[in-house]
């Protein structure tokens, strides 16, 4: 491979002669081989966003001039056009504070500033002037987890709920059997089943909303430790302000600089909320699942579109391919929340030194989700059917029923009813009517489910 020599710090190193990154790049790239996970784009465009607020803010400052300012934010709009940009080669598995990748950023910067407008502009001195790496990764997790959250999942969410809800309003005169413990019990709509699902996931929508205001504040501006040292006054609002103008969103200083380089509970609460989005998708997705089981052996209340062969020895097989995708993503959500839980506990003193791994399984569960979400409204609970003959037929043979009738002729006396329905695989309403003084009108109202789901 062709190289160039680029030096820093501790000498010199052979860069690939193409690349935009240099010599820091280049160790850590050599350094770090522990994996194939590198940073998403949407964390690379994060920091570049954080870059040219940066400048901005540096430019208002007299840190920079406004030359040297809008080349860099040229340079990051570079990088932003990009969909998958391609000179950020490095491991999350890196040094924990992710210099690395501050510095992987930098340099490339610097690089395109120079190409697309002459100036020499340091890594260190002009692109990361008024700026930590310990500052800069906190910031950016927020920033890109912010955004993320905003221009995705809220409205992955939102979108599941209402596909809920127009679902439930198509079936919410169809009665058929609960179940608690996967046994039979009082009977409800398919419009109130549903309606559960719907509320469920919108508890986590208003959790997930509440969090957004404490992860739109950012330590920004305390640079290696909180203390501001290196930063010009007022640069942490200054920077909020530009970062809020190419952003549209709400970012302000964090009240406590030290607070948001030192710790990482913010995220660690974000990942908690998205871990309880995880478990209400696995619920809707394993009702589902049971709902659509058989289809002549199981419950087969529903039959879910088929959408793919399901074996590759079984002809005719179809299964729930969608509910069981879901359901992996959630179980892959579940881990990422511990291990943002674990690596958030890693606060020592002034630095957390697990930023890059918290960066990269928060963002994978936010995209997985939000993904899974529009998925399960739109391939599974839209366009699923309903076996209206086999819920009727279960329905009118409920011995649970008879709990209707517990004022009218007591626990023990319905309990005998049930078991003898049971028994005889027959409807609830015949032997009612044997073994009471009760006139069959009186019973067909009593245990009529629809009244019974009022």
């Amino acid at each position: 491979m062709a190289t160039r020599t680029e030096t820093d710090s501790m000498g010199s190193v052979e860069v690939p002669v193409d690349a935009l990154w240099r010599a820091q790049t280049e160790r850590a790239r050599q350094n770090f081989q522990l994996s194939s996970l590198r940073f998403p784009a949407r964390f690379i465009h994060a920091l570049a966003q954080v870059k040219a607020a940066a400048a901005k803010a540096n430019a208002k400052a007299g840190v920079l001039t406004q030359p040297q300012a809008q080349a860099i934010i040229a340079a990051a709009d570079t990088i932003l056009a990009q969909a998958e940009p391609d000179s950020f080669p490095l491991d999350i598995f890196q040094t924990g504070s992710g210099t690395s990748t501050n510095m992987n950023m930098n340099e490339v910067l610097s690089s395109l500033v120079k190409q697309q407008s002459g100036l020499e502009l340091h890594p260190n001195d002009h692109i990361n002037a008024s700026q930590s790496s310990n500052d800069v990764i906190p910031t950016t997790i927020l920033v890109s987890s912010t955004l993320a959250i905003s221009q995705q999942l809220l409205p992955a969410l939102q979108h599941l709920q209402q596909v809920i809800k127009q679902k439930a309003t198509s079936l919410k005169d169809v009665v058929k059997t609960g179940r608690t413990h996967l046994m039979d019990a009082m009977p409800l709509t398919f419009a109130q089943e549903l309606s559960a699902w719907a509320a469920q996931v919108n508890h986590t929508q208003v959790t997930l909303e509440q969090h957004l205001q404490l992860l739109q504040q950012l330590p920004q501006g305390g640079t290696a430790i909180g203390s501001g040292v290196n930063a010009p006054d007022g640069f942490a609002a200054d920077f909020c302000q530009a970062l809020n103008e190419r952003s549209a969103a709400q970012f302000c200083p964090a009240a406590n600089l030290f607070a948001g380089i030192a710790g990482q509970e913010v995220n660690a609460m974000v990942s908690g909320t998205l871990n309880a989005i995880g478990t209400v998708l696995l619920k809707i997705s394993n009702d589902l699942r049971w709902m659509n089981s058989g289809p002549l052996a199981g419950l087969g209340e529903i039959s879910l579109t088929a959408l793919q062969p399901g074996s590759s020895i079984m002809p005719g097989k179809v299964n729930p391919v969608i509910p069981e995708a879901v359901a992996m993503v959630a179980v892959q959500v579940a881990g990422n929340y511990h291990t943002v839980s674990a690596a958030a506990q890693q606060g020592n003193f002034q630095l957390n030194v697990m930023l890059p791994v918290i960066a990269y399984n928060q963002l994978q569960s936010i995209e997985l989700l939000s993904h899974a979400a529009r998925a399960l409204a739109d391939q599974a609970i839209a366009d699923f059917s309903v076996n209206h003959q086999r819920i009727n037929a279960v329905l009118a043979r409920n011995p649970i029923l008879v709990t209707a009738l517990n004022r009218e002729i007591g626990y023990n006396q319905a309990a005998a009813i049930a078991k003898q329905a049971y028994q005889q695989q027959r409807d609830i309403l015949d032997v009612a009517a044997e073994q009471t003084d009760l006139d069959r009108d009186t019973l067909a109202r009593l245990l009529d489910p629809k009244r019974l789901t009022e």
